[in-house]
């Protein structure tokens, strides 16, 4: 009779260690071992180190006032939806203002460009867009961005290199990756920030997207809002992965996580990701963990979660409060900061009546826009 062979005490060897042998280095493996740090955690490492911003006081103020703006506008547009003169879906920004302020104000909008999803408003904004031109859009009035026709949801701007702004939920992901190939293409020098939301993260077009810019070292910074609730549903009971600065690893796609809440933490961790993509490191995932007051659109009573969950979040991590908090102890007057409310609440009262009395669109622009040239 044969002899058992002994069982061996090594486990099987599976396909991915057969397929990673220690001698075969990879171009990220090189760059790792030459500067001795993974760059995959540098960043975040780097921002954990120096979190906030040193604005100037007038700087800060700056912040404070787009912040405010973004939020007297999007309380102003509830109203006119409740009244019905916004129809169709609206998605307001109150609570997230300090992510689109503190990224903007980062960038260099004579070559960057910016893309979104349908909750929009505040980073048109954000990006010097006029007040008037979003309000009438809302309303549906000719003299609207996009000539009344796009909406809430779908509003651009060439001029400001603003491209929406989308309704289809994950698809300005891979917008944004193609905008990034212009950039690189053109070698203009500019980086398109593409942000989306929690529930977004989970479409499988940004991992397609994710993919394609790492190995072409697009310049792209891909920004996560986790307001925590997607449309209605808690991330950890629709992500598997709730660290979704984390999603990018396996594209070797650094990430960054950032309080979103904080107008100074998220313009410090801008400048660090722009530095870095600017350099012609490649694309950089940030996750900005903020909140949104309102329901998901107008229509959405927000019962998955408690009134004391909302009214915790507003009382102790509010971004507009929290910068006047710290702008009160820098010094600078209250009396100034009551005139920057007083003189914001004029200009949106202004966008309104702008957009309440300017004519709607001729039954002619129902034709326009269609194709990029007259045919």
């Amino acid at each position: 009779m044969a002899k058992a062979s002994k069982p061996s005490s090594k486990p099987p060897a599976t396909p991915h260690t057969r397929a990673t042998p220690h001698t075969r280095a990879t171009p990220h493996t090189r760059a790792t071992a030459a500067n001795g740090e993974d760059p995959l955690h540098a960043l975040q490492a780097a921002y954990l180190a120096d979190t906030r911003y040193a604005a100037k006081d007038e700087e800060l103020l700056h912040f404070y006032e787009q912040m405010l703006l973004i939020r007297r506008f999007e309380e102003r547009a509830g109203q006119l939806y409740g009244l019905g003169l916004i129809g169709g879906f609206c998605h307001l920004y109150i609570g997230q203002e300090a992510v689109a302020v503190g990224i903007q104000s980062a960038l260099d909008s004579a070559k960057d460009s910016v893309i979104t999803g349908y909750r929009d408003h505040g980073h048109m904004l954000a990006y010097g867009i006029d007040p008037k031109l979003i309000m009438a859009e809302l309303t549906g009035r000719a003299a609207g961005i996009s000539h009344g026709k796009g909406g809430s949801m779908h509003m651009f701007s060439v001029e400001k290199k603003f491209y929406g702004g989308h309704g289809i939920v994950g698809a300005q992901v891979a917008l944004g990756t193609g905008l990034a190939f212009a950039h690189q293409y053109n070698a203009d020098g500019g980086v398109c920030v593409a942000y989306f939301g929690d529930g977004a993260a989970n479409q499988g077009q940004v991992y397609e997207s994710f993919n394609m810019a790492s190995l072409w070292k697009l310049p792209i910074i891909y920004v996560i809002e986790n307001n925590q609730y997607a449309m209605g549903t808690a991330v950890a009971r629709s992500s598997a992965e709730t660290h979704f600065h984390r999603r990018g690893d396996a594209f070797r796609i650094p990430g960054m996580q950032v309080d979103g809440m904080d107008v100074l933490a998220v313009r410090q961790a801008a400048n660090q990701a722009l530095a870095y993509v600017r350099g012609g490191g490649g694309p950089v995932l940030m996750e900005l963990n903020t909140y949104r007051y309102r329901g998901h659109s107008m229509s959405d009573p927000a019962k998955y979660r408690t009134r004391e969950e909302v009214q915790d979040v507003r009382e102790h991590r509010d971004p507009i409060e929290h910068a006047k908090a710290e702008l009160l102890t820098r010094g600078v007057a209250e009396d100034v900061l009551k005139d920057s409310d007083k003189r914001i609440r004029a200009a949106i009262s202004a966008a309104a009546d702008f957009a309440e009395n300017a004519p709607e669109p001729a039954m002619a622009e129902l034709y326009t826009d269609v194709l990029v040239e007259a045919y």
